[in-house]
């Protein structure tokens, strides 16, 4: 197993949320830092758990947020088939191995003996382990129950007072002793394998080197490792992952903000910085850098810099990071995403109306946006010929009803006549008009604000001006007007 070579493989149970996506950005990145292929594997052996449309959604993300895969169910590969309910026989006879060495048996107990048997441990407060009343039945009475059709498990026999011993990579040395352990499910009674069989057999079989996964998984190796033993496979080398907790050091849920990686999406957040974030969920160059771009994460990753520790799962830190790839966007590239934002919002058609207002206006919503879902709400008022503007709002200026008239009046009067729309020439006689009129700038620019865009903070009022134009100005200028008359 020289070259490397790592999966992600995600059950189809749900969407893919934050931990399950960065495991399968730390994969991908150890394969592209050494020239690998990462491979996508869909384990949907728990058929009574599977969520119509997960697995697409699992595809789905892995495509935004532009993490390619070499080989999967999609691609095809020279290890396939990638669906686990496609590789049944795979798994049965190594099964069968397993039987036949003396480390696997049928196990023909019910569920309501199992129950039972599990209440009577807890009673006693010993622990929790099939007693193995199945183990030594004899061969006729596994062919009468298998003949009979009895519903069936096989299990694996573990070894008693053994040490396992594991070099993991993030972890450095674990052990456990078998004694703690029970003899576990390899196929259910419905034919399908468990986790821990179909996984040890794939690995094996798909040659994966490297195991990345999380630290909820660090349990289930001592059994894994006994199953490639039993099977004469050579393990992979593992590494696990830490935790992400919530910033309250509790376990990450929707509390935190959101758990789906798709929903990150629609709520406005671009693919690079939710990367940007997940990257450093675990790992870092150095203690102090925080933006980095993806060429820089294949070339500098490196598993000896994943942590130990939880990482602390910070919902303001990614808006914050949000911000920071959204103004490092060209104005070219933000505009695709506002304009993509702003067709879901109003319809291609206005969209299009107005594409040339659309293209000015975005450089000026940038240094404000932490989503690109804000966009809509920020550009709203330049998209229509028709902007209605309540008369209580535009008194928000602080100038008295009769000021507003005035000042309505006379900035009319100058659009009208105004030959030289650009905003350094409005902001110049607009000025000059404001003294005139003897009000403070605050007040008077508020109210043209007001009345044009019917908001009370938005980009320089000027530029707003010169994209909405003289007829459109004035337009919305004398409406305003026709409220105080």
């Amino acid at each position: 197993m020289n070259d490397i070579r790592v999966r992600y493989a995600p059950s189809p149970t749900g969407q893919p949320h934050i931990g399950n996506i960065r495991t399968a950005f730390f994969n991908w990145l150890y394969a592209r830092h050494n020239g690998g292929k990462f491979v996508v594997r869909i384990e949907d052996t728990d058929q009574e758990r599977l969520v119509e449309g997960a697995y697409e959604g699992i595809l789905e993300a892995l495509s935004w947020l532009n993490i390619d895969w070499d080989e999967g169910p999609d691609k095809g590969g020279p290890f396939g088939p990638y669906l686990q309910s496609e590789r049944l026989e795979v798994y049965n006879s190594a099964a069968n191995i397993l039987i036949t060495k003396g480390v696997g048996y049928y196990c023909f107990c019910d569920r309501d003996r199992l129950n039972n048997l599990r209440k009577q441990q807890q009673e006693n407060k010993s622990d929790i382990k099939y007693d193995r009343k199945c183990l030594n039945l004899s061969n006729d009475e596994i062919e009468q129950n298998l003949s009979n059709n009895i519903p069936h498990v096989i299990r694996y026999k573990i070894p008693a007072d053994n040490t396992i011993q594991l070099n993991d990579i993030v972890r450095d040395e674990v052990e456990w002793n078998t004694n703690l352990l029970d003899d576990f499910v390899l196929i259910k009674s419905d034919g399908f394998p468990t986790y821990h069989l179909a996984n040890v057999v794939d690995d094996h079989s798909m040659n994966i080197s490297h195991v990345l996964r999380a630290e909820e998984w660090l349990p289930s190796t001592p059994r894994h490792l006994l199953l490639y033993d039993a099977l004469g496979y050579e393990p992979p080398q593992f590494g696990h992952l830490p935790m992400i907790l919530g910033p309250d050091r509790s376990k990450l849920s929707k509390r935190h903000g959101a758990t789906s990686i798709l929903e990150y999406r629609d709520l406005g957040y671009l693919p690079e910085a939710v990367i940007n974030f997940m990257v450093l969920l675990g790992w870092s160059i150095d203690d102090h850098t925080e933006i980095i771009n993806r060429q820089e994460m294949v070339k500098l990753f490196d598993l000896g810099r994943v942590g130990k520790p939880a990482a602390v799962f910070d919902i303001d830190k990614l808006d914050w990071m949000n911000g920071n790839y959204i103004r490092d966007l060209s104005d070219e590239d933000l505009f695709e995403h506002v304009k993509h934002a702003c067709i879901g919002e109003f319809g291609e058609n206005i969209v299009d109306q107005y594409s040339d207002r659309l293209t000015k206006m975005t450089p000026l919503i940038s240094p404000r946006m932490k989503y690109v879902t804000d966009a809509p709400d920020m550009v709203s008022y330049i998209l229509t010929d028709n902007l209605s503007v309540e008369k209580e709002f535009i008194e928000t200026c602080k100038l008295s009803s009769s000021d507003i008239t005035i000042a309505l009046t006379a900035t009319i009067k100058y659009v009208q006549e105004e030959i030289d729309f650009s905003k350094d020439t409005l902001e110049s006689e607009m000025r000059i008009i404001c003294g005139q009129l003897e009000y403070s700038p605050r007040n008077y620019f508020g109210l043209i604000r007001n009345v044009l865009t019917s908001r009370s903070a938005t980009p320089p009022l000027f530029d707003i001006m010169e994209i909405l134009g003289p007829r459109d100005t004035l337009s919305r200028l004398d409406n305003a007007l026709k409220l105080f008359q």
